[in-house]
């Protein structure tokens, strides 16, 4: 085939459609039409500004990128595959089968390059909002004059389903407060979701609520225009607002009888009209999962380009050892995972039949781990006072714009925490804790859920459970909620009984690592 007017990035940007296309047809299931209409972006992003690298996917100062509509996963499978991660052209061609590393929604932990599990909408964007306060957090405790070893952006692409659904207005409502710089989110506004166009539910000036949360806003009218797209990119980092970038696109774009149209959304484009796409993007109609030399060797420079990053920040790296070796030693343990010795030594022993409520042995638990656990970082949605989570050395110490603190106020989040929490644990380098009351974890049950399938090391501290709370009305009594959040798989939930249990579960909090199959600690006390 000869390159089209437009150029490389015209034929680098079709390949990314002509893959989604191709894999989708072949399953027989999927989401062809975003990935068609939100290429451009993704190309910009990824071959532009993206500061990754696909040989060494776990890079510490990596950006972050995070595909919160999960549907359009062969958007990102198709990225990792063409920049050159261990994804390969058999296991795109193996979307959606049993066994294969390219499952219809991005899976945390299966696949290279995959920085959060995002099925659930708005789940996605949470996550950023985590990355990006890790981000400052462990900036602001390891980084030294002249010499910044933790600099990074979290890059967000998100759907309308993402931001109808409430748990990122509470997110980003939280991001906005806290002004988050560096987390750039751009949103395929298509007009188009599953049941018909965005116009029968979703009629709000979106970009009018980003203003009202603190964000800068752009609109990009044409989701063909890659300079425009990175001309908003470049923009976004003029201040330290978070970024919310509107790129208007079209769902299946380039199909002759599907674009613009519910139909491109959630199934195949059918084999006909796969023909009649590729015809008019001037490809050859009969070949399937073709990949132009020309656009697989602009997608490969990042190899080059990663590998240029790596050695850059380990040279930097060596620099900071040699004048902060402490921190330097520290920066690594926390990103392996690795807990210092004789971490627990201060947890204390209670008499057998000492009277103390297990939120206040809970609360000795955490000053005494904040210590030689610097990773511990957390708080409550707006109940710190009754959960008794804050940590209190050295006075208050809470996570403000110009301040990075300790204790975060998530305020009445209770889902956004949680979501909140799982980027944080995905970010690497904490052990982040949320509390709330117990009958709230229905609230934040859905980031629970995906905390515990992500095998994310998140510790839930959930107090003033079942009937002893009559005060309060039935609406506080949470009778049911052990036998719901038991049934989660990989969940470890326990109720203790006295003080010394208490204690007990704080102690096999931190040491309960996630594993191939998945672990997420819960902390529970009454």
């Amino acid at each position: 085939m000869t390159i089209a007017a437009e150029g490389i990035d015209r034929l680098a940007i079709d390949t990314i459609r002509t893959l989604s296309m191709d894999a989708v047809q072949k399953a027989k299931s999927g989401h062809p039409g975003a990935p068609m209409g939100a290429a451009p972006m993704a190309y910009v992003l990824w071959t532009r500004f993206l500061r990754h690298a696909p040989t060494d996917p776990d890079w510490p100062n990596r950006d972050r990128f995070v595909l919160s509509a999960g549907h359009a996963s062969m958007l990102l499978y198709s990225l990792l595959y063409l920049t050159g991660y261990e994804v390969s052209l058999e296991d795109l061609e193996s979307f959606r089968q049993w066994g294969s590393i390219t499952p219809g929604h991005p899976e945390y932990g299966l696949t290279p390059g995959v920085e959060a599990t995002t099925g659930p909408l708005g789940q996605g964007i949470t996550n950023a909002v985590g990355m990006a306060i890790a981000e400052r957090r462990l900036g602001f405790e390891l980084n030294r004059d002249g010499h910044t070893v933790v600099d990074h952006r979290t890059y967000v692409i998100c759907s309308d389903g993402d931001l109808q659904e409430g748990i990122s207005a509470e997110a980003s409502s939280l991001a906005g407060h806290l002004r988050l710089g560096k987390l750039i989110c751009l949103y395929d506004d298509n007009h188009i979701q599953l049941d018909g166009p965005t116009a029968w539910a979703f009629t709000e000036d979106v970009l009018g609520r980003y203003d009202a949360y603190g964000w800068h806003t752009q609109r990009v009218e044409d989701g063909n225009d890659v300079e425009a797209i990175a001309s908003a990119v470049e923009r976004a980092g003029e201040d330290d607002r978070p970024s919310m970038i509107a790129v208007r696109t079209h769902i299946g774009f380039g199909s002759p009888n599907r674009q613009d149209s519910q139909k491109a959304h959630g199934q195949p484009l059918g084999e006909d009209e796969v023909r009649l796409t590729k015809e008019a993007y001037g490809w050859d109609p009969h070949r399937q999962f073709y990949v132009p030399d020309d656009a697989l060797r602009v997608f490969r420079e990042a190899v080059g380009r990663g590998k240029a990053f790596v050695a850059e920040w380990n040279e930097r790296m060596e620099r900071y050892a040699a004048s902060f070796p402490a921190e330097a030693a520290e920066l690594r343990r926390r990103v392996a995972g690795e807990l210092p010795e004789r971490w627990d030594a201060g947890l204390k022993t209670y008499a057998v039949g000492e009277e103390i409520a297990t939120r206040n042995a809970s609360q000795d638990a955490i000053q005494a781990l904040a210590g030689p656990l610097p990773e511990l970082f957390g708080g409550a949605a707006d109940l710190s006072e009754s959960n008794l989570t804050d940590v209190k050395a050295n006075g208050p110490d809470h996570f403000e714009p110009d301040h990075p603190g300790r204790n975060l106020r998530f305020g009445v989040r209770e889902h956004g925490m949680g979501g909140i929490t799982n980027g944080i644990a995905y970010h690497r380098g904490f052990i982040p804790y949320a509390a709330t009351f117990l009958t709230f974890s229905d609230y934040m049950r859905g980031s629970v859920r995906l905390a515990s399938l992500s095998g994310l090391h998140v510790i839930y501290v959930w107090t003033h459970d079942s009937i002893g709370l009559g005060e309060d009305g039935p609406t506080h009594q949470a009778v049911e909620h052990y036998a719901a959040l038991r049934a989660i798989p990989n969940l470890w939930f326990v109720r203790p009984g006295d003080a010394n249990e208490a204690a007990a579960a704080w102690a096999a909090s931190p040491t309960a690592s996630p594993t191939t199959t998945g672990s997420s600690p819960t902390a529970r006390r009454s």
